[in-house]
């Protein structure tokens, strides 16, 4: 089965699954998804659902943000990952967005902010702003590969194979989807391919072998 065939069956499957999916992140902004985003870095979306009610309460805003001590931030933010690097992202993004007029779904403007990246100006952009865009975490790459849908070697690599692959409107769509089944159906580890409702049929003979090897 070729890609393009490949890629049809899953999205099929994935819409059966997940009609509708909702972003995991909590959130009630452009802003508040941003900051989210940027808090769930090399940690997971519950822990970042923990936190970010109590930073909300105090800083929902670039202008509340910016107003608090690094320390306070991190303080709040102690049990993500990389927390005393994302309590000072935090601090100069929202300043960096007061001088630039606030949110805009813009991607230049937002990949130029302290601890903003492609990806998760990729995530912005998509779940708030609605524009077509595929951001790639560790579930989907790692996935891709798997189903053979991907040789990347990075997540840059993996997002332009996928984007050559499926429709632009079913971008938004399928970034979420990938992610919840990863979580639910397809671990990284200790993983039964032949029972998978994607792997069983989708992963390639190298995946196979490789995942044998674990």
């Amino acid at each position: 089965m070729n890609r393009i065939a490949k890629a049809k069956k899953i999205s099929l499957i994935l819409n059966d699954l997940y009609p509708k999916q909702p972003i995991p992140l909590k959130h009630s902004s452009a802003y508040t998804l941003l900051v989210a985003v940027m808090l769930s870095a090399q940690t997971t979306d519950k822990k970042v659902n923990q936190v970010t009610p109590k930073l909300f309460k105090l800083a929902n805003t670039p202008e509340k943000m910016a107003v608090l001590e690094v320390k306070i931030i991190q303080n709040i933010i102690k049990e993500i990952g990389l927390a005393p690097t994302k309590a000072k992202n935090l601090k100069k993004m929202a300043e960096q967005l007061i001088i630039g007029g606030g949110m805009r779904g813009e991607w230049t403007y937002l990949e130029s902010l302290a601890g903003v990246g492609h990806k998760t100006a990729s995530v912005v952009m998509s779940q708030w702003y609605g524009f077509p865009a595929f951001p790639i975490d560790t579930h989907i790459h790692r996935l891709a590969k798997r189903w053979g849908l991907s040789k990347g070697k990075n997540v840059e690599m993996t997002e332009r194979d996928l984007k050559k692959i499926w429709s632009k409107n079913l971008w938004n769509k399928l970034h979420l989807q990938i992610i919840f089944f990863g979580r639910e159906y397809c671990p990284a580890r200790n993983h039964d391919l032949k029972k998978c409702k994607i792997c069983s049929w989708a992963a390639t003979k190298k995946v196979i072998k490789e995942e044998m090897k674990k």
